[in-house]
């Protein structure tokens, strides 16, 4: 391998333009993360391994820079795997040659008497015909091994990164949105209290009563609570449909393969559970197995697998508001009350498919007016749109490469100020989040488009995904900043009221003869 590394340095025209060497890694497995059965109607990948074997040294150090140092020598691996397959494939060639000219004496000898020509017997030749035949068959049977190693471990490489994200854990700020309520804590004689406090206080959240019924990172919405998940809902698809996106209702549950070719694995890169697989009964181990669905963008994405788009009909822009579910909350949550990390919510989600960038054999130029950056940045206008509506102060934030998701090129966060987490996070909590995947998600669920300008050329779209709005978090969010300790009210945001029959505060109200509300 290291007399591969010397073909093929660090660079790539198209890519960021130089790298650092890699830090030594010991040699990691190359065992695929796939766990469950491909049914034969799943949609077949069309990974550009070419590319890879063009640039290992950059999918090397781009799986060290996002964290994903179990896959950094896979491209390494891919080139020794296709110089195997290469060499079956002449030795192949060769046995065929052989088996071509045993068949044209088997042709000559059925039109001459036995004897005659060179001698050979047809009795020899047939067995000459045969051993050459499971040798062939033994090759063929290698060479499908190999192609199936080499398939796995390419779909398992991270997307490459944009030349606008940043290398390492720090992310980039790039602007505020509203003011910050307690610019100088130390100034303030403002009371804060946590979303938890404030809605056992107002009798709008139940934790105790979902703790029974669910277990810890579940929850309960009641009354206004509920209400007002209802009417952040319906403000988000509000402003999606005045900017032209078509609203869909998408299924909870979707197959483990689609999931997966969307960047979504079982576990990820560290073993952690990601998603909730859906337990099949014995008779039905053989059929595809299901899971319930971390976001809308996976069904989103799967509706249009093993379909051709025109290119008059992208882009195509989708919003759906779904129910999710991420195994993962319990883990990372142990030191989190409240909505904040939990197991279900719900969320309303953009999903868009756009021509593709380029259609060269370029692959991630610097970022340049595309049509993927239009709808990332109309995305990004929707979400700082939503948030400064409803009054909450948020930073905007270029996210590093650690934290990036396998399908992410690019990966923009908004935080929003939760008075509860300044201890934690100097209060900051993500609310939404925007990528572009470029045509990782399409490769793997094989979505084409056929371009006109080109003679009907079929190529792969770009997908980008969006958080329009996260109920739990915002919901979350506004109860802590918009709190009133003197009157013990939440003042609901405007834009909100029309969507709550026109209700400005959400207060308690006390038992009589007690100092309860």
């Amino acid at each position: 391998m290291n007399s591969l590394r010397s073909l093929f340095p660090r660079t790539c025209t198209a890519c960021r333009s130089q790298f650092q060497p890699a830090s030594r890694l010991s040699r990691s497995s190359y065992t695929s993360r796939r766990a469950y059965i491909r049914p034969a109607f799943a949609p077949k990948p069309a990974i550009d391994i070419k590319h890879i074997r063009q640039n290992p040294g950059l999918y090397e150090q781009n799986c060290i820079d996002r964290n994903y140092a179990a896959h950094s020598k896979a491209s390494w691996r891919i080139i020794e795997l296709h110089e195997e397959w290469l060499a079956l494939q002449q030795k192949a060639r060769h046995l065929r040659e052989r088996n071509n000219v045993i068949r044209g004496k088997l042709a000559n000898a059925r039109s001459h008497s036995a004897g005659e020509g060179d001698g050979t017997t047809r009795e020899s030749l047939i067995n000459d015909a045969k051993a050459l035949k499971v040798e062939i068959g033994a090759i063929e049977a290698k060479e499908a091994v190999l192609q199936e190693e080499i398939d796995g471990l390419a779909q398992d490489l991270p997307n490459l990164s944009s030349t606008s994200t940043p290398v390492g854990t720090k992310p980039q700020l790039i602007e505020y949105i509203n003011n910050h309520p307690e610019p100088e804590p130390s100034q303030s004689d403002r009371v804060w209290r946590s979303h938890v406090h404030i809605g056992s206080e107002l009798g709008i959240l139940d934790f105790a009563a979902s703790a029974q019924t669910s277990g810890w990172g579940w929850y309960f919405l009641v009354g206004d609570g509920a209400m007002l998940e209802q009417a952040l809902v319906q403000y988000a698809l509000n402003v999606a449909r005045k900017r032209g996106w078509k609203v869909v209702a998408p299924p909870s549950l979707v197959y483990s393969h689609v999931a997966s070719a969307c960047g979504f694995q079982p576990r990820d890169q560290n073993g952690e559970q990601q998603v909730y697989a859906i337990e099949q009964a014995e008779k039905d181990q053989a059929k595809p197995q299901l899971v319930l669905a971390g976001t809308a963008e996976i069904p989103l994405a799967g509706m249009k697998a093993n379909q051709t788009f025109e290119d008059v009909d992208l882009p195509l822009k989708t919003v759906g508001v779904s129910r999710c579910y991420r195994a993962e909350a319990g883990a990372r949550g142990v030191d989190t009350k409240g909505l904040y990390r939990v197991h279900e919510f719900t969320k309303v989600e953009m999903f868009a498919w756009t021509l593709p960038d380029t259609n060269d054999q370029e692959h991630f130029t610097a970022d340049t007016p595309s049509n993927s950056h239009a709808i990332f940045d109309e995305m990004l206008s929707m979400q700082k749109e939503i948030l400064q509506s409803l009054g909450l102060h948020c930073r905007v934030l270029e996210m590093p490469t650690t934290d990036l998701g396998a399908s992410a090129t690019r990966k923009i966060d908004i935080e929003a100020f939760f008075p509860s987490r300044r201890e934690k996070d100097e209060g900051w909590g993500e609310v939404t989040s925007t990528s572009i995947c470029t045509d990782y998600q399409s490769r793997r669920l094989h979505t084409r488009v056929r371009l006109g300008k080109t003679g009907g050329k079929l190529e792969f779209p770009y997908t980008l995904n969006g958080t329009a709005l996260a109920v739990p978090r915002v919901l979350a969010a506004i109860l802590e900043n918009a709190w009133n300790e003197h009157d013990q009210s939440v003042i609901i945001p405007e834009v909100l009221r029309p969507f709550m029959g026109g209700q400005e505060k959400i207060q308690g109200h006390t038992i009589h003869g007690t100092d309860k509300y």
